[in-house]
C-alpha cells in the first residue's frame, strides 16, 4: 500500500508540473513548433541507456551512481539508466521526452541543457553539504533519469508562477475556458497551479521522504532565479518597439 501512494503521489507532483509546463507555453501553440533537439538527445541517451542495459549485463555495475563504487563518470551516466521495472522506465523516459521538450521551447537549448545537469549535480552536492548518508534527498537510488526531468519540470512551474505576479494578469493559457473564468480567477488558477509544486513537492517529502518532492523545490528554486535573471533580455522590447512606444 506505501508503494502504492508513494507512486501515486510521485505521478500527480508530475502532472501538475506538466500543466504548468503545458500552461506556460499554451497547449495550442504547441503544434508548429521546432523540433526541441534538447528533448531529441536527452531522450536518445536514455533509449542507449537502457538499450545498453539490456544488452551488457555488467552494466548497473559500471555505471550507476552507488557510492561503495568508484568512478567520476557516474553521476552522469547513472543518469540515463534505469532501475525501476520497465513500467518505471518507460514512464522514466516518456516523461523525460515530455518535459525536455516544453522546456526546450521555454528556456531554448543551451539553458535545458544546463538546467538538466544542474538537476543531475545538485541533489548529490546537498546530501554532502547536509551530511546526508542513509536518508538521501536523490531519488534515483544510485540511477534513473526522474530526478533530474523533475527538477527540470519545476523551472517550467516557476516561470509561470514569475509570469503570472509580474505582468499581474493571467497568461490566458491555463484553459479554453479563460474568458468564462473571468481574469482574476483565470490568474488565480495558474498562480496556484505553479505554487502547488514547492507545496506538494514539501509535502511528499516530508511525508514519504519521496525524493522527487524536494529535487523539485530545489528545480523550482532554481527555475525562478534563472527567470529572475534572463527576463529582461528576453523580454526587453525589439527597437522598432521601443521607438514606437517613445513615438
Amino acid at each position: 500500500m506505501g508503494g502504492l501512494l508513494f507512486n501515486v503521489t510521485t505521478a500527480a507532483l508530475m502532472m501538475l508540473m506538466l500543466n504548468g509546463g503545458l500552461t506556460l507555453l499554451g497547449p495550442g501553440t504547441l503544434r508548429g513548433r521546432r523540433i526541441p533537439w534538447a528533448a531529441v538527445g536527452l531522450t536518445s541517451l536514455a533509449v542507449a541507456g537502457v538499450i545498453t542495459q539490456l544488452c551488457w549485463s555488467g552494466a548497473m555495475d559500471a555505471l550507476d551512481s552507488d557510492p561503495a563504487r568508484s568512478g567520476w563518470w557516474r553521476i552522469v551516466t547513472s543518469t540515463f539508466m534505469q532501475n525501476g521495472g520497465p513500467l518505471g522506465g518507460a514512464w522514466n523516459i516518456a516523461t523525460l521526452a515530455v518535459i525536455a521538450a516544453l522546456a526546450d521551447w521555454f528556456w531554448g537549448v543551451p539553458l535545458t541543457l544546463g538546467l538538466f545537469l544542474a538537476g543531475i549535480l545538485l541533489p548529490g552536492y546537498v546530501d554532502t553539504l547536509f551530511g546526508e548518508s542513509g536518508h538521501s534527498t536523490d531519488p534515483r537510488n544510485f540511477a534513473g533519469s526522474s530526478g533530474a526531468t523533475y527538477f527540470l519540470a519545476a523551472t517550467l512551474s516557476a516561470a509561470l508562477l514569475l509570469r503570472v505576479l509580474r505582468t499581474g494578469r493571467s497568461t490566458g493559457r491555463s484553459t479554453d475556458r479563460g474568458a468564462e473564468l473571468g481574469p482574476g480567477r483565470e490568474r488565480l488558477k495558474e498562480a496556484l497551479l505553479a505554487a502547488g509544486v514547492p507545496v506538494l513537492g514539501l509535502a511528499v517529502w516530508f511525508a514519504q521522504s519521496n525524493g522527487h518532492g524536494l529535487v523539485s523545490v530545489y528545480g523550482f528554486a532554481l527555475g525562478a532565479a534563472v527567470r529572475a535573471v534572463t527576463r529582461r533580455t528576453w523580454d526587453r522590447p525589439a527597437p522598432a518597439a521601443r521607438a514606437a512606444t517613445v513615438e
